[in-house]
């Protein structure tokens, strides 16, 4: 775009897409809070919640691909909502499960659901923002989206005790059908006067040329365990990890919760900022290693008094990943943008389904202490273990960051 102008249109765009991600957001945290209920309820061992809860992960991760192809052809206005209305099946689902199978096949399908949040909004906000605003306008999203895990964590434990965890689920159904249909209605894929660019109808050959490339295979792994730690242990393990390893209550537990994400938002809210204040690829080495360390400090289960700044900067240096999808917006072109970023995203999301079930094997590999109680060795061990894997894959990008600090301008760096 030669000039850029804010428009309603614009806000609309912006608001309904963030919205979208909010409840993403919310559907993939809500199970931290609401474990002990399903543990109760259910007689679910930690293996069989982690591999329930991060069910939703896989699905979300395998649907990538398909879902980029479907944005580069058909656009966001579409495809979004559409998959929306898969969510909506998975919530109802949900709320009436009665056994592990019917909770494992709903959290597929909001997983399916709420795969085209994240990347359909920043493909519609690559087609409606300018590329030196796509940093600052993406991170605004994610920031304010994000604010679904702090309504997940002490609201959605009030809310909970309440009404019970079913109702939480049928809420969240009927607030994404609003959405999903204000979508379809008040957006269009681009702005008034825009000639859409060809794509030629749908082909992977625009997945082909990203992972062919080596800078992939160098951003994808780092995606893996960044983005993958933070949602792992954001949307399901930092509460039964205060609960068992440190003896706290729901209360304390919805508090750090809600202090963790409400510091991620603050994260997502100044990763634009940050990057283009320091440069991009040094925000996610800073980001990204500052995070590993806190996985093992966590890992040597420290004073309580210690528990809320450590989820404060493992939230806040967590969110230094999204900006990976900024860096992986650089290295290819605008014509397979939603093809690029989903393939990368395929990796974060991945990780999170490979992260959040494999800590539940690791826990599990540990005798209970009590009915549903895994001693705190068991925490220490997948963390020492997340900590080291996470610092390998940051060694194994820094390349690809070094050479973008080199040859990118400054001005270009956190497009």
């Amino acid at each position: 775009m030669p000039s850029f102008s804010l428009t309603n249109a614009h806000i609309r765009v912006f608001l309904l897409f963030t919205a979208g991600y909010f409840l993403s957001y919310f559907f993939r945290s809500a199970n931290a809070i609401i474990a002990p209920d399903l543990t109760r309820e259910l007689g679910l061992t930690a293996d069989q919640l982690g591999f329930m809860t991060s069910i939703f992960f896989a699905t979300f991760a395998l649907a990538q691909i398909p879902i980029g192809i479907g944005l580069d052809w058909l656009g966001p206005r579409w495809i979004t909502p559409a998959l929306f209305l898969i969510a909506i099946g998975g919530a109802v689902l949900f709320a009436g499960g009665s056994s592990l199978a019917m909770l494992a096949t709903a959290r597929a399908l909001i997983g399916i659901g709420m795969a085209g949040a994240l990347v359909g909004a920043l493909k519609m906000f690559s087609q409606w923002f300018p590329p030196q605003q796509f940093a600052t306008v993406s991170g605004i999203l994610v920031g304010i989206g994000s604010m679904g895990a702090l309504v997940a964590a002490t609201p959605l434990a009030a809310f909970s005790a309440a009404f019970g965890w079913r109702s939480v689920f049928l809420v969240g159904a009927a607030v994404t059908f609003v959405i999903a249909v204000a979508i379809m209605l008040f957006t269009r894929n681009y702005p008034p006067g825009t000639a859409p660019a060809s794509t030629g109808g749908v082909s992977i050959s625009g997945v082909l040329q990203v992972v062919q490339s080596r800078a992939f295979w160098q951003i994808a792994p780092i995606n893996l365990f960044a983005t993958g730690m933070l949602l792992a242990f954001q949307g399901l393990w930092a509460g039964p990890y205060l609960y068992d390893a440190l003896q706290m209550d729901a209360v304390q537990v919805g508090n750090r919760l809600l202090l963790l994400s409400g510091s991620a938002t603050l994260g997502y809210i100044a990763s634009g900022w940050l990057a283009h204040r320091f440069g991009l690829t040094q925000v996610i080495v800073v980001g990204c290693g500052m995070f590993a360390l806190i996985q093992a400090m966590l890992a040597l289960r420290p004073d309580p008094f210690w528990i809320a700044p450590l989820y404060a900067l493992y939230g806040f240096t967590g969110t230094a990943s999204i900006l990976l999808l900024t860096h992986t917006r650089q290295l290819y072109p605008n014509t397979i943008t939603g093809q690029a970023i989903t393939a990368v995203n395929v990796f974060g999301i991945g990780g999170t389904f490979v992260l959040q079930w494999g800590i539940g094997l690791i826990i599990s590999t540990y005798p209970q202490v009590a009915p549903g109680v895994y001693p705190p060795e068991a925490y220490s061990t997948a963390l020492f273990i997340t900590a080291a894997l996470s610092l390998l894959a940051l060694g194994w990008y820094l390349p690809l960051a070094y050479h973008t600090a080199r040859t990118a301008p400054t001005e270009q760096v956190a497009l």
